[in-house]
């Protein structure tokens, strides 16, 4: 069982960077992969950025390829997503997820936070 609970979230202008954390529970956590996901208003959750449980292997959804970073640090049992020159349309309430597998599909992943708003305002 692994438990996550995202943070970082909040009001920010384009052109902006936040960094949004995701702590998780459970002395397993090296042994997952983490991603993150948003999901806009009426729109459907979309896959961002996933990381492998080594931290060796990355994928970012072509949107934000170049302007977004995920990275993890196992000692702390967090993972991070570092987001920089930040668009309107990255406005969304954002998500982190568990797996024992690296996968870009929301339904491959087992575990879920309770995620955190990012607003980016024009």
């Amino acid at each position: 069982q692994v438990q996550l609970v995202e943070s970082g979230g909040g009001l920010v202008q384009a052109g902006g960077s936040l960094r949004l954390s995701c702590a998780a529970s459970g002395r397993t956590f090296s042994s997952y992969a983490m991603g993150w996901f948003r999901q806009a208003p009426g729109k459907e959750r979309e896959f961002v950025a996933a990381i492998s449980w080594s931290g060796g292997s990355t994928y970012y959804a072509d949107s934000v390829k170049g302007r977004f970073t995920i990275s993890r640090n196992n000692a702390k049992n967090t993972v991070y997503l570092q987001m920089n020159s930040l668009k309107p349309e990255d406005t969304a309430v954002y998500y982190c997820a568990a797996d024992p597998h690296i996968a870009t599909p929301a339904y491959e992943y087992d575990y879920w936070g309770q995620g955190t708003q990012v607003t980016v305002s024009s």
